[in-house]
């Protein structure tokens, strides 16, 4: 009996394709929807594809399920719109009166109750790492590069950081300098936090992007993810290291990954929520 295709919901980055690439290869059929000013339609041109913009929730939903789709991926990078911005169609009104309060709430909060109306709407929304397991980053190094005590002291630093941002539903990063705190993640994402902490960077060893998923989060939607981009704005950024949430942080091509921050001097490290003891001189 053939499946029916697989519907991704489509943001901007790389995992949207990387995702269709291995179900493809599985023999499954995919159909994305792009969304307008986040999605990058170059990347979604070897599959099935349409582009519509947020607000359009009724030729979202229209498209879905002209294309057969029963499973449903949230997956990639949108930056929440005003609502002024969103311009919501009918269908688009109503589900934003079912989502409430939801939609000024944290990603956390919004993001479950938008999940919650999809399978009201009649769809099963599914992890990434549901359906191609691979994607999911392994515990341990990556790398060549490993961090020394030091390193090891900004990671369990950063750790308690972004625990603490986690469970306030604000962000999934933070970067650390030698105990110091140089920037936290919000809105901005991680791309615009590695700026602010590359020009704040103190003289000596660089310092660490901590990047985890957030306690108690829905790991179907916005688990934290690392790929070449972030690579490269972490050693812009003068970082020595990125460590990740092992088993619960999406990588596309980890063997590609790991070149390219061998190629900069970079650790990669995917660790669990306590990987070394938190330094007793910790500021």
């Amino acid at each position: 009996m053939t499946q029916a295709p697989v519907g991704i919901i489509a943001g901007g980055g790389w995992l949207p394709a990387a995702l269709a690439a291995g179900l493809a290869a599985q023999g499954r059929s995919v159909f994305l929807v792009g969304i307008e000013g986040h999605a990058d339609p170059a990347v979604l041109a070897l599959y099935p594809h349409t582009m519509l913009r947020l607000g359009a929730a009724g030729a979202i939903l229209e498209a879905l399920r002209r294309a057969g789709c029963q499973d449903l991926v949230l997956l990639g990078t949108v930056r929440r719109p005003s609502l002024a911005a969103l311009r919501p169609d009918a269908a688009a009104a109503r589900i934003l009166a079912r989502l409430g309060r939801a939609f000024f709430a944290g990603d956390d909060g919004l993001l479950a109750a938008v999940i919650r109306v999809l399978g009201e709407e009649g769809f099963t929304v599914r992890g990434a790492q549901d359906l191609l397991p691979g994607l999911l980053a392994p515990p341990g190094p990556l790398t060549r590069a490993r961090p020394d005590a030091e390193a090891e002291a900004d990671i369990a630093r950063g750790i308690a950081v972004v625990r603490a941002l986690g469970a306030a539903d604000v962000g999934q990063g933070c970067v650390v300098q030698q105990g110091l705190v140089l920037a936290v993640e919000a809105i901005e994402g991680t791309d615009a936090m590695l700026a602010r902490a590359g020009a704040l960077a103190r003289p000596g060893p660089g310092g660490v992007l901590v990047k985890l998923i957030k306690p108690g989060q829905d790991r179907r939607a916005d688990l934290p993810t690392l790929g070449p981009a972030t690579i490269e704005a972490a050693a812009a950024a003068g970082l020595r290291g990125i460590a990740y949430t092992a088993g619960a942080t999406l990588l596309a091509e980890p063997g590609r990954l790991a070149r390219e921050a061998d190629a900069r001097g970079i650790f990669l490290l995917g660790v669990s929520s306590d990987p070394f003891p938190t330094p007793g001189d910790a500021r």
